[in-house]
């Protein structure tokens, strides 16, 4: 699997997405888009990263503008949040 993101039906309160694979360059727009989308639907949106096991350059730029929009980032690994923390994303 190279990413998979799918939406929680029932999410309290606003969207919350979850994304499992590989957040790399041929994906980081779609991230992007779909968060950008659940900010357009919603004043709160998180973004579980807790399937995600690889982030390259493209993919941290994208979750910086989408951390900079209000997306609360959540659920990495240890490797994962540690690279987020040194780009300066925030995570909860």
């Amino acid at each position: 699997m190279l990413l998979r993101i799918s939406r929680d039906p029932n999410p309290s309160p606003g969207v919350r997405l979850k994304a499992e694979g590989r957040l790399i360059a041929s994906f980081a727009a779609l991230v992007e888009d779909e968060g950008r989308a659940a900010l357009a639907a919603a004043d709160t949106v998180v973004l579980d990263l807790s399937g995600v096991s690889v982030v390259d350059r493209a993919g941290l730029e994208a979750l910086s503008r989408l951390d900079r929009a209000g997306v609360t980032i959540t659920g990495c690994s240890e490797i994962v949040a540690s690279i987020l923390a040194a780009e300066g994303i925030r995570t909860a």
